[in-house]
């Protein structure tokens, strides 16, 4: 896998990802040469060794239709988008949807997905009791349980839309807007929901009765994600935040389309998603 590597300056905040491209082989009518191979430019955040694994496993699969991948990783999120609208890249994955609608809408700019990757579904943890969790199934969770969220405005609404999917509250908005606590609409057990800061969740377990909290914080925290109440389903609600592949938005006409098909081949495969749970323990869902 060849490499290179962009650093900003600014840290990330939200949870998030990885992404890769691929190339096809091109051959020439003289039967005498070979195959050409194609160079795609791949963008993604830092790869960790878990996507290295991920990506190598994808590049094998590819090394037969003279595919070459080639990486530059960043450590700022918009900076990948732009080197895709320059053309400075082929393609990117490290963003879900949410993302890439709204950076095209602050820049202007027409990116689309071109292929789901997977989704990092946030949890419903239990408040916990002398070391131990206090429940073991949301049923459980009596009237007035005080249940803690993150307070940003795109975790907040997530965790919200997780609460609803698992039956404690219902609201007035669809998964395609972003909620508020005022938008619950039905609460039948009177749950106190309470914003916190999205790292400070974890650490109010001793003292709420359950709460929601992002990937980025579990390991931290030293939870066992396993043991959680309730985990963000696969459906509407959730589609925003499926990862994705990014491309041009005309990148079916450019002369790396069918390589770029291929990755999306090589990495919609059963063996890339046994891999990603593997490597995840779990904590990624592959949702093609």
């Amino acid at each position: 896998m060849k490499l290179t590597k962009w650093f900003g300056v600014a840290a990330l905040a939200t949870a998030v990802v990885g992404l890769a491209a691929c190339g096809a082989s091109e051959k020439k009518a003289d039967n005498n040469t070979k195959d050409k191979t194609v160079t795609i430019k791949v963008g993604t955040m830092t790869i960790d060794n878990d996507e290295q694994q991920r990506w190598d496993l994808i590049e094998k699969k590819l090394e037969k239709e003279n595919v070459k991948l080639e990486f530059t990783q960043f450590t700022e999120y918009p900076q990948v988008n732009k080197a895709v609208a320059d053309g400075e890249l082929d393609v990117n994955a490290f963003q879900h949807y949410y993302y890439l609608n709204n950076w095209n809408k602050e820049n202007n700019q027409d990116l689309v997905a071109i292929a789901d990757t997977y989704l990092a579904p946030i949890r419903l943890y239990s408040g916990t009791k002398d070391g131990k969790n206090k429940y073991t199934k949301v049923d459980e969770l009596p009237d007035g349980a005080e249940i803690a969220v993150p307070n940003d405005a795109t975790n907040e609404s997530r965790a919200l839309n997780l609460l609803q999917a698992a039956g404690l509250i219902k609201l007035d908005k669809s998964g395609n807007e972003l909620a508020t606590v005022a938008n619950v609409k039905e609460n039948p057990k009177k749950l106190k929901i309470t914003e916190l800061d999205a790292s400070q969740t974890a650490r109010s377990l001793t003292s709420v009765d359950a709460a929601v909290v992002n990937n980025t914080f579990v390991n931290e925290a030293k939870l066992d994600y396993k043991k959680a109440l309730f985990i963000e389903p696969k459906d509407k609600n959730s589609k925003q935040w499926y990862n994705i592949i990014a491309a041009k938005k005309d990148w079916e006409k450019s002369d790396k389309a069918d390589a770029i098909k291929k990755l999306i081949a090589a990495y919609h495969t059963d063996e890339v998603k046994e891999l990603t749970e593997k490597t995840s323990d779990g904590l990624l869902e592959p949702v093609w």
